[in-house]
């Protein structure tokens, strides 16, 4: 029999024990942790950016071109597609459980295949495929207090020296710059296009030509003549920097001499690269970058190493340059763990307690109080094997798991202490008979208990992925809780256990148990009188099932409990036609509205941007 063979060698029980904790241990360090279980299904998000082009011309092509190139790739489940001035995007969702990385591969593979029949603007800029989460856990914001750096020179900086950086923090899967960086802007004159009879087209292909790096090679390259003396490399100027180096590009010569330069033509200045999308902090500029998780990545490391990499790279910030984050989802996801996590440790602590009343000795009580962190320890290793997360609905499988397992080692403690009390036999020997009489019962309530959550880990969807994670922690922390029943426990109780019947009928102990015993007393003639009067009873039985049954019909339902995390999101969508002033003034009305607040600490607005779309119809405030 197992509990024999664990009696006579307690210290393989105790090694076993030891392992599962080192493993429980080394689980809990590697588990993500989140708020709630994934509920989306894995998704993929293609870009293409089409300077100058409208939204009509992105979608007809590049979007549709790389729609239908995606028809029929494996375990989709539908695709959906978004065109703006400039840029277009496709989103590709898969079936729950799919590879995301192969499926990343696949698509990646399959845009090769299109890329030939896409503008060239378009493969000279390049198609990207992202795999991160859909909402932004974390905003960073480049600042400037003393106002002396502009919005551009913000944006610069972020895209020069800060983007990269963050991009490698472990489990960042996205940055996305709320802001722009400096490029050179060429402004074309209509009436010297006109006169001259130039293209735009010459001109970008004049441009391209002209500003570029080229390999001279060298002088004196081998293999050389005989008496070479000198080996230098040829180096010519490479791109140009500035207007005035931009003015002097040629874009025709006469045949009298005369020189058509780009200066002649066009207004040149550096500005900004793109003017399509900002972020202001309280109505103030800055260059705001939203970060992006990968898919199951831990949101609370990832945001404490997005905050210390920032912490890193501000000392070398140049002078006027500060950082913060004005938009922090993680702060809640910790407050929620934290929170039940407390609970957890309190269950165990009252738990202990209640068990230390009841028994009235601080050796049986000891025995629970070892089993049930060692049987939570085992949960954690199941939670990592089956690829969860520690979030709050594992959590609180953990504090309902915590009855189940103190109620195994109950068992066999109470049993063995009955059998030491009424047989007046050895620790060791009332061990073994106690176990020869409830191991059946053991296993058998366990499978019970593990039936009735069984199911939910089979259930399919948003709902399954909600609660197979809480299915499946209970029944593997059950699992656990049997087999220590059935090993640690009789071991512990065989090494500690020592018979002291006197204790129990003394001090507070024997105050209590006398209480207890006139209470019990009370209680089972309370029953004898709802048996003698069974119609009553019965009666009363079904006005309280009518009662629940009414309650639960008038309480409010939802997928998920509404909460509040602290934050407020705003979206703001003006007509088709509207321009970025008209967006600009709105947001402006709406963050002069949440900063009279007194409840508010700081707006963050965002133009051209939204998740309903871009353009310079959008804008988000939150």
């Amino acid at each position: 029999m197992l509990a024999r063979y664990f009696i006579d060698r307690p210290i393989f029980a105790w090694v076993i024990a030891i392992l599962v904790t080192f493993a429980g241990v080394l689980a809990l360090r590697a588990l993500p942790v989140a708020q709630y279980p994934s509920v989306a299904p894995p998704a993929l998000d293609i870009s293409v950016n089409y300077p100058g082009a409208s939204a009509q011309v992105v979608e007809q092509s590049a979007v549709q071109l790389i729609e239908q190139e995606m028809n029929g790739i494996e375990n989709l489940l539908y695709m959906d597609s978004s065109s703006q001035v400039g840029s277009g995007q496709v989103s590709l969702t898969f079936k729950p459980g799919t590879d995301i990385q192969f499926a990343s591969v696949e698509a990646q593979n399959r845009i090769k295949r299109v890329e030939a029949r896409l503008p060239d603007d378009v493969r000279r800029l390049g198609v990207t495929v992202t795999r991160a989460g859909r909402n932004f856990i974390l905003v960073v914001a480049l600042t400037s207090p003393d106002e002396s750096l502009d919005a551009v020179d913000l944006g610069s900086y972020a895209t020069a020296s800060v983007l990269e950086p963050l991009l490698r923090v472990p489990g960042v899967g996205e940055v996305l710059l709320f802001g722009t960086e400096y490029s050179m802007r060429i402004w074309l004159k209509p009436a010297q296009l006109e006169s001259y009879a130039i293209t735009p087209a010459e001109i970008a292909r004049a441009v391209r030509a002209q500003n570029n790096l080229l390999a001279l090679g060298e002088v004196g390259q081998l293999p050389v003549a005989p008496g070479q003396e000198v080996n230098a490399v040829i180096a010519a100027r490479g791109r140009l920097a500035t207007p005035e180096d931009f003015g002097n590009i040629v874009l025709r010569a006469m045949p009298d001499g005369a020189i058509v330069r780009l200066k002649d033509i066009a207004r040149i200045e550096l500005g900004a690269q793109d003017y399509n999308r900002s972020a202001r902090l309280n109505g103030k500029p800055i260059a705001g970058m939203a970060i992006r998780t990968t898919p199951g990545a831990n949101a609370l490391a990832t945001a404490q190493g997005v905050r210390a990499k920032m912490e890193e790279l501000s000392r070398f910030f140049p002078q006027g340059m500060e950082w913060l984050v004005p938009y922090d989802t993680t702060r809640f996801i910790e407050l929620s763990i934290r929170e039940v996590a407390k609970t957890l440790l309190e269950a165990a602590a009252l738990v202990v307690l209640v068990m230390y009343i009841f028994l009235g000795n601080w050796r049986t009580t000891l025995i629970p109080a070892i089993v049930v962190p060692v049987s939570l320890m085992g949960g954690l290793v199941g939670l990592y094997v089956f690829g969860f997360s520690i979030n709050v609905l594992t959590l609180f499988a953990m504090v309902l798991a915590i009855g189940t397992v103190v109620d195994d080692a109950i068992v066999v403690v109470e049993n063995v202490e009955r059998n030491m009390r009424t047989r007046h036999l050895s620790p060791r020997e009332a061990t073994r008979v106690a176990m020869g009489e409830i191991t059946g019962a053991i296993i058998a309530i366990t499978l019970v208990l593990m039936a009735v959550f069984v199911p939910m880990a089979f259930f399919g969807g948003s709902t399954g992925a909600i609660y197979r994670q809480f299915a499946v922690t209970l029944l593997v922390t059950m699992a656990f809780s049997a087999f220590f029943a059935l090993t640690l426990t009789p071991a512990l109780c065989a090494s500690l256990l020592k018979h002291d019947a006197a204790s129990l009928e003394r001090g507070f102990h024997g105050r209590f148990n006398r209480w207890f015993e006139r209470l019990t007393a009370r209680y089972v003639s309370g029953v004898a009188v709802a048996t003698r009067r069974l119609v009553r009873s019965l009666l009363i039985y079904a006005v309280i099932v009518i009662a629940a049954v009414w309650i639960y019909d008038k309480l409010p339902g939802s997928f998920l409990p509404q909460e509040d995390q602290g934050y407020l999101i705003t979206a703001i969508q003006l007509p088709p036609a509207a321009t970025r002033e008209r967006s600009q003034a709105v947001l402006e009305r709406v963050e002069q509205y949440f900063l009279q607040q007194p409840q508010v600490d700081k707006v963050v607005g965002v133009l051209g941007f939204s998740f309903f779309g871009r353009g310079q119809n959008m804008a988000l405030a939150f």
